[in-house]
């Protein structure tokens, strides 16, 4: 007669972490470091990329020969620098299939900017940041340009200020309590100034960035509903101040919430009553 053997029970507590693990996922975090930097640049060296990275050379180096044989990284032969690989086009398309509002705003982005003659910016909301996913540019030689990916804060932005004037008490008041870095004179780093703006924002419909990022640049933008009525993305029309004139503002104000409206509409949002 066999004898009978109990099963192993599982020990009780979190599972013990393996060192080879946390070896993996140093030089994970370091990798995905190495990609992030590279998005922010055109090219660069190895040595350049190590100070950004804040990594040893021999190390960038190793990661930099994995993430290419991947092709997720390339170098330019003739100017020895690094960048951005194709495969990394390929896995960012996944989220433009995903999100469909890349896809669906764009002819309507396309129609504001023949409207208004100025670039037109589409963002998305991330935590306590917007980050740029779609652009149309204008014809005009001197106009704004935001590099795709590119995030920015909340309260010194056309679109972070719409999202914000849209945002949960609860959610806002917790966004009110971190300090708001000034990037330039006109940015509103007082939490009860920039509630009084975020409340004139609600009555008007659209909101204004009055060169509170970028000294002589303007942006007016409006915030795009999802199919659960929260606002999650926003899009602004922006360039020079000497165009975008306070004259102008009203103008398009409308023009932009009549775009962010339709673009809502099209991938099924609306804005609860």
């Amino acid at each position: 007669m066999k004898a009978v053997t109990e099963p192993q029970r599982r020990p009780r507590g979190r599972p013990r972490e393996d060192p080879s693990d946390t070896k993996t996922n140093q030089s994970l975090e370091k990798a995905l470091g190495i990609l992030k930097s590279l998005s922010d640049h055109d090219g660069l060296t190895l040595t350049e990329l190590s100070e950004t990275a804040g990594l040893p050379p021999s190390t960038a180096h190793r990661l930099l020969g994995t993430l290419a044989a991947h092709d997720l990284v390339a170098q330019d032969e003739a100017t020895q620098k690094w960048s951005i690989g194709i495969e990394a086009l390929r896995i960012g398309m996944a989220f433009q299939r995903r999100n469909q509002i890349l896809i669906a705003g764009r002819p309507a982005m396309t129609e504001l900017m023949e409207g208004t003659g100025e670039t037109v910016n589409l963002a998305l909301l991330d935590d306590f940041q917007v980050v740029f996913v779609s652009q149309v540019e204008c014809h005009e030689p001197i106009r704004a340009c935001f590099r795709i990916g590119e995030r920015r804060a909340l309260h010194a932005s056309g679109i972070g200020k719409a999202l914000l004037a849209e945002m949960p008490d609860a959610r806002l008041k917790q966004f009110l309590q971190r300090p708001l870095p000034r990037l330039t004179d006109k940015t509103i780093t007082d939490p009860d100034r920039l509630t009084e703006e975020l409340e004139h924002i609600r009555r008007q419909g659209w909101s204004v960035d009055d060169e509170e990022a970028n000294p002589g640049m303007r942006c007016v933008a409006a915030t795009i509903y999802n199919a659960f009525g929260e606002a999650h993305a926003g899009i602004s029309v922006s360039g020079p101040s000497s165009r975008i004139t306070p004259e102008r503002l009203s103008d398009l104000g409308q023009k932009v919430r009549d775009t962010a409206v339709r673009i809502s509409t099209l991938i099924g949002g609306h804005l609860l009553a």
